[in-house]
């Protein structure tokens, strides 16, 4: 038979002197009314030692490096800007806006004007560009208009000229480059990260 034990007794208070201060508490936030006590102060010394996921939280984050931020948001601009390009060249009627997001000045007006050339001959560009191996060359971000430099192997190889009226690949010289290094700008403005030139350097890669 189990032996009854009276509340108050001494056994009752060795129980819970027993039980860790955190059990109790929790049982402190469960109770409604009235207060909850060890029934003695708390000795720093028996104070839990802090868990290892709680050290881990207490660790500061290791600083942000702006220029690897730079490099990573100039490329992906870059990628854009090309995704956008392709489809200026596929739109003969000339509806598509999206390049200015992520081009400017003459690098802008030159890729607008050679698209509208090419239009004019009948002509559309289809398929898609990939831009290989993109690679910082320079990166100055302490500038009043923060830059980067690129280099990339820029694959025009499933990028098709199509003759708009018959559907039917377009003639090209056969001596015609469809992977070739390219060099670009990519400048920090206040609406974001856009590229400034762009420049293909006639070398195979």
């Amino acid at each position: 038979m189990t032996q009854s034990v009276r509340p108050g007794s001494s056994e009752v208070r060795k129980r819970n002197h027993a039980l860790p201060a955190t059990l109790l508490a929790v049982a402190c936030t469960l109770v409604t009314v009235g207060g909850c006590s060890t029934g003695k102060a708390e000795d720093p010394k028996e104070s839990p030692a802090p868990t290892a996921s709680a050290k881990a939280k207490q660790t500061p984050s290791a600083p942000v490096d702006a220029t690897e931020t730079a490099k990573t948001d100039a490329i992906a601009t870059y990628k854009k800007y090309w995704q956008e390009m392709e489809r200026l060249y596929a739109d003969i009627d000339g509806n598509e806006k999206g390049l200015e997001q992520y081009v400017v000045g003459a690098a802008l007006k030159n890729a607008e004007a050679d698209a509208k050339r090419m239009h004019e001959r009948g002509n559309v560009v289809t398929g898609r560009v990939v831009v290989d191996r993109p690679t910082v060359t320079s990166a100055d971000i302490n500038r009043k208009i923060p830059n980067v430099m690129l280099s990339s192997c820029l694959d025009v190889s499933e990028w098709k000229v199509i003759d708009h009226a018959t559907k039917k690949p377009a003639a090209l010289p056969s001596t015609r480059l469809t992977r070739y290094i390219i060099v670009s700008t990519v400048e920090r403005w206040p609406e974001g990260w856009r590229v400034i030139r762009d420049e293909p350097k006639g070398q195979k890669c």
